[in-house]
């Protein structure tokens, strides 16, 4: 039996259920995969599935109304997902969160590499997607205290005025505290190319 950490909330296994009961085909069932796992553009995706696209390799996770089939490439990239539906007065929203989905899980014994860059995509670059920016981690530089981190800014976030106070005050410190080893950052943006700079 394969495990997975995946959580359906019952919302959403009910609601599921009934778009499922309102097809055509006979048995039909859903599909979670990733695609371009592991990279900064995989994207969570739930789909239909019915009987004859269904495959060999699909770990099932059997629930009370329906099958769910997972894409075992997927699977480390799905740990700890959670599936919800939320009602709202314009009738409700079907949510994938899916925190591994860019980068597979991390533990205090993966490189320091990993561990920043899961810090990035799930901690620190949702919030500046909301300005356009994004941060990316070039290299990790050994010095004599500890380890910093070298940085580039990308997007909204590169020529913003304010990009000293996000770095230092927001990334570097929930990079510090997240990642052992670690006791600073570096940016090398050039920040004299404002094109693409984000201005509220």
């Amino acid at each position: 039996m394969q495990e997975y950490n995946i959580t359906i909330t019952d919302s959403a296994q009910n609601y599921l259920a009934e778009l499922l009961a309102k097809q055509s085909v006979t048995g039909i069932s859903v599909r979670i995969f990733i695609t371009q796992p592991g990279t900064p553009y995989a994207e969570t995706c739930l789909a239909y599935c019915r009987p004859d696209e269904v495959q060999e390799a699909d770990v099932i996770m059997p629930l009370e109304q329906f099958k769910v089939y997972l894409e075992p490439h997927s699977l480390p990239y799905l740990e700890e997902s959670v599936v919800d539906y939320a009602s709202d007065r314009m009738g409700g929203q079907l949510t994938i969160k899916a925190p591994n989905a860019k980068v597979p899980k991390v533990s205090a014994d993966s490189p320091i590499e990993d561990q920043i860059n899961y810090v990035l995509y799930n901690d620190i670059n949702p919030g500046l997607a909301s300005h356009g920016g994004q941060v990316s981690l070039i290299e990790v530089v050994s010095e004599e205290l500890g380890n910093i981190a070298v940085l580039k800014f990308g997007g909204g976030c590169q020529g913003c005025s304010a990009v000293d106070m996000t770095l230092k005050d927001g990334v570097e410190a929930t990079l510090i505290e997240k990642v052992k080893g670690l006791i600073g950052v570096r940016d090398v943006t050039d920040h004299t190319v404002t094109d693409n700079a984000y201005y509220q």
